[in-house]
């Protein structure tokens, strides 16, 4: 092993990875000739053949596989050293960037951040507001020290910390539907109506448009609160977390329509931030301090949230009671 470069286990990995030099070299902004030398040099300091070069695909032989997979553990491992280094160098943060997502219930959310930073007044909190895939989008982008959203927790980039379950419903204002509400309404009958949906900040990943019926008439809107007065309005329908619609559903100035085919649904919320990226000593008390908070965040969501749940409930109840007595709900 003497002589082997960390340039040349990094030629090795990308090549396998990428199914070939072309590839590998553009993956690490190389010349093919520079990854093609590194690996060739490689094999005759450890006197093994690696690669198989006879397909059209490069291809590990034997030895080559079981070399690799070494290395691959050795390259991890290198990356976290490299990266315990960092943190150990950075001292306390001067800033940092936190994104909350349109799921999050605002003065829960903020109270944990507040009470952190009040302990830490020589670090300046960049506070983003995002919505779908925005958080996620400025998570790997380098823009975000720390996001709470929801994830897809498949993904091995990220570590999280689970806080609530955010209630989806779709709701609209007295009268502004002309059919009675029922739990039998279709995306057929709502077609015509206009359909208000938050708009995906990313900007170069894949919009999402959740809950939106196809060829229906819809309005965009930045943020929540903007979505919930348009509805209050009467000027569309939509899906409101249950935490932000709790007064409206109680006193029924917003209805739900969920029911056989308008289901509504949820979303785990969590704090995430990025595995493979360096964390300085502010960054790793603020995840420690939102671990230690998790249980009384989602107990406090869970309290605001259930005014609406309960509201929800009870008029779907009385509804079903009405109907079977040979009325329907008021308008």
């Amino acid at each position: 092993m003497d002589g082997v470069t960390l340039h040349q286990l990094h030629c090795l990995d990308a090549v396998v990875g990428e199914g070939g030099f072309q590839a590998g070299a553009a993956r690490l902004g190389r010349t093919h000739s520079t990854v093609f030398t590194a690996i060739k040099n490689l094999e005759a300091q450890l006197g093994l053949r690696l690669l198989d070069r006879q397909g059209y695909r490069v291809s590990l032989t034997d030895a080559g596989r079981s070399f690799h997979d070494r290395t691959r553990v050795f390259l991890h491992e290198f990356g976290q050293l490299r990266n315990h280094a960092r943190q150990l160098a950075m001292g306390e943060e001067s800033e940092l960037h936190v994104v909350i997502g349109d799921l999050c219930p605002l003065p829960e959310v903020l109270g944990l951040l507040r009470r952190f930073f009040d302990g830490c007044p020589g670090t300046r909190l960049h506070l983003h507001f995002e919505a779908l895939s925005g958080p996620a989008e400025r998570l790997f982008d380098g823009e975000a020290d720390l996001i709470i959203h929801h994830i897809d927790k498949s993904d091995l980039r990220l570590e999280f910390i689970d806080l609530f379950t955010g209630t989806l419903i779709p709701v609209v204002a007295p009268n502004f539907l002309p059919f009675p509400i029922s739990d039998a309404i279709t995306p057929d009958q709502m077609r015509d109506h206009v359909q208000c949906v938050i708009r995906d900040t990313a900007r170069h990943s894949v919009a999402h448009d959740y809950y939106l019926i196809e060829g229906a008439r819809s309005w965009t809107v930045n943020d929540q609160l903007m979505k919930k007065e348009i509805i209050l309005q009467g000027m569309g329908w939509g899906h409101m977390a249950t935490f932000l619609i709790g007064d409206e559903l109680r006193d029924r100035r917003l209805l739900s329509i969920a029911g056989r085919h308008l289901r509504g649904g949820g979303g785990e919320i969590v704090a995430a931030r990025r595995r493979d990226s360096p964390h300085g000593p502010i960054a790793n008390r603020l995840w420690q301090h939102i671990a230690e908070q998790a249980a009384g965040l989602a107990k406090a969501v869970k309290a605001r949230a259930g005014s609406g749940i309960a509201a929800f409930a009870t008029s779907r109840h009385g509804s079903r009671q009405k109907k079977a007595a040979g009325s329907l709900p008021p308008p």
